[in-house]
């Protein structure tokens, strides 16, 4: 894969906040991406069945304010709020966990669209060991594959392991890691404790690759 590794770090916009639920101490990922397409098509390309396969991963259940709905080998949910190209939001069920993930569409201007991310997660011992970037690296990864499929829509998926695996996709990681090491700094986490999660993090991906 021809990918410029530094193009692909810069487009994203990464940070980290911390807030409450239901009285609870959370955790807030957000990343944010603008893409050369219409809000229509980058709204259909996150929410068509037919088109998520194409560059996340295939889906299933009843795809509707209030259904559920489950992403093969990984989260399931709730669909919690869908504004038709505007708003949409989940909750992320994974492993026994429940978290929650809004994504918001804003047009940008003729043919542009940008892609803001929030993953929200109770702070758990999983925070502590990987910050950040357990959930931001992931959702990188996710959205390299998306600005793929709106560049070639019809072209295949790309290897996720096979990538990682590569020079480009290790680099990528690592960028990622540190990207979100940054900004777990920027949110007040200490310095050093958020650096050595990033490593451990960027180790993660990487050897799971």
């Amino acid at each position: 894969m021809n990918l410029n590794v530094d193009d692909q770090l810069s487009s994203v916009t990464r940070a980290v906040s911390y807030t409450e639920r239901d009285g609870r101490p959370t955790s807030v990922v957000t990343l944010a991406r603008s893409f050369p397409a219409r809000v229509d098509n980058l709204w259909d390309a996150i929410t068509s069945a037919n088109r998520l396969p194409r560059w996340f991963m295939p889906v299933s259940g009843d795809l509707q304010p209030g259904g559920r709905f489950q992403l093969e080998g990984n989260a399931g949910g709730t669909i919690v709020t869908c504004l038709r190209r505007s708003r949409l939001g989940v909750t992320w069920e994974f492993a026994g966990d429940v978290s929650w993930v809004e994504v918001r569409f804003v047009r940008e201007g003729a043919g542009r669209a940008r892609f803001t991310l929030s993953h929200e997660a109770l702070l758990s011992p999983h925070w502590d060991e990987f910050g950040p970037g357990a959930a931001g690296v992931g959702w990188e990864m996710g959205l390299l594959g998306l600005s793929l499929h709106l560049a070639q829509p019809d072209a295949p998926k790309i290897d996720e392991e096979e990538f990682a695996a590569s020079p480009e996709g290790r680099a990528l990681v690592v960028g990622s890691s540190d990207g979100w090491a940054q900004a777990s700094i920027d949110a007040g986490d200490d310095p050093e404790a958020a650096r050595a999660a990033a490593a451990r993090t960027a180790a993660f991906y990487t050897s799971a690759g």
